[in-house]
């Protein structure tokens, strides 16, 4: 409604930026109260992720590049949903602008496409021969230091480099968007530095493209990167998939220096034993194991049957939804016109953080520990 209202000059940016901060505060003290111990950064979009990444990577097609400042409102949302922009007027007193001859031109929206099988969308990157990428938002750095000027060390979220060129497009046909990993990832780096000044310890880089299939070159892509973004000092990296097991990806995958690996095991939850089996001792894994997709509730009592003492005593074990919780609804218990018998079933973003907290503590204290929450679930 925030953003609605500040593209109809409703609101100001100020108060659309007040607004999505607020939004932010609720959702980091919301987590904290259900008992999360990694509470993720940067994972707030005032449009998509993806179209955040390529803003961040000043990847900014020219024709939207005279609107303003890379970092800008108004570029950001003329990439998203278009615009309508005066570039000339009669007395000609726009300079330059007058020579195209056009009076509220409007200028179109990026491509859009499906976000890998669900029913989000995303801003699909456009790319070209030769771009050179540079950090033009620090946004990731902005949302860490907020959060930790309230009280919380959170983990920041960013969409990893490969996935994000296999998501680009270019309008020079055959060019590969791969080719632009070297100047993408002197942009990583940067970033990663700043985190780390900023005190981030870890940085989930997510990767949902290694759930595809996948070519040698585009596995060869991967270990370059991540040999080169693990060598920043201070920052553990956690490499984050999703909507899907790795398969064939796996050893690739396990082979990275990385300090930590999430799993998606409410779609994969087969690839488990797998990584357990092949897995470097020091490498902690985070377990997918809450839904991120299905509004029903849990079956906790299964999840501990399952997952209790996984990893044994020597592995990092964190537990997880399997992907971000940004296709649930918030809260069920705003919501007065569900039918009782039907709304004890279901279970939103704020009800999988208190399941994702009652596994956390019965895998790591026993099941003794949350016995009265589990009945209560049942």
């Amino acid at each position: 409604m925030a953003i609605e209202a500040y593209r109809a000059g409703k609101i100001d940016k100020a108060a659309l930026l007040d607004t999505a901060r607020g939004l932010r505060t609720a959702t980091w003290d919301r987590q904290k109260a259900a008992g999360i111990d990694v509470i993720p950064s940067n994972d707030f979009s005032l449009y998509d992720q993806v179209l955040d990444t390529s803003v961040m990577l000043g990847a900014i097609p020219e024709i939207y590049q005279t609107i303003g400042a890379p970092d800008s409102l108004e570029v950001y949302f003329a990439m998203a949903r278009g615009t309508r922009t005066e570039t000339a007027n009669d007395s000609g007193s726009q300079g330059d602008a007058v020579s195209s001859g056009q009076i509220n031109a409007h200028v179109p929206a990026q491509e859009t496409a499906k976000w890998f099988d669900t029913n989000h969308h995303y801003v699909v990157p456009e790319v070209e021969p030769g771009q050179i990428f540079a950090l033009s938002t620090t946004k990731p750095v902005d949302h860490f230091k907020e959060a930790l000027a309230l009280g919380h060390q959170t983990r920041p979220v960013i969409l990893g480099p490969i996935t994000w060129l296999l998501l680009a497009k270019s309008k020079t046909d055959g060019f590969d968007p791969l080719t632009l990993l070297d100047s993408a990832l002197d942009v990583y780096v940067d970033l990663l530095g700043k985190l780390q000044a900023a005190s981030a310890e870890w940085v989930q880089m997510d990767e949902p493209a290694l759930v595809l299939d996948l070519t040698d070159t585009i596995r060869a892509a991967y270990r370059i990167a991540y040999e080169r973004l693990s060598k920043v000092p201070g920052i553990s990296l956690m490499l984050t998939t999703y909507f899907g097991g790795l398969g064939d990806n796996l050893a690739t995958a396990l082979a990275l220096p990385v300090a930590g690996l999430h799993l998606d095991l409410v779609c994969a939850p087969e690839q488990l034993d797998a990584v357990l089996a092949d897995a470097r001792p020091d490498l902690a894994l985070s377990l997918g194991i809450i839904d991120g997709r299905d509004v029903c509730r849990a079956d906790l009592a299964s999840l501990l049957d399952r997952y209790e003492g996984v990893g044994g005593e020597q592995r990092v074990i964190e537990i997880a939804p399997s992907c971000s919780l940004l296709h649930m609804p918030i809260d069920l218990t705003e919501v007065t016109k569900l039918d009782p018998q039907v709304s004890q079933w279901l279970g939103v973003a704020r009800q999988k953080l208190e399941e994702i907290a009652t596994i956390t503590l019965g895998v790591r204290d026993g099941r003794h520990a949350v016995t009265h929450l589990v009945r209560q679930s049942r």
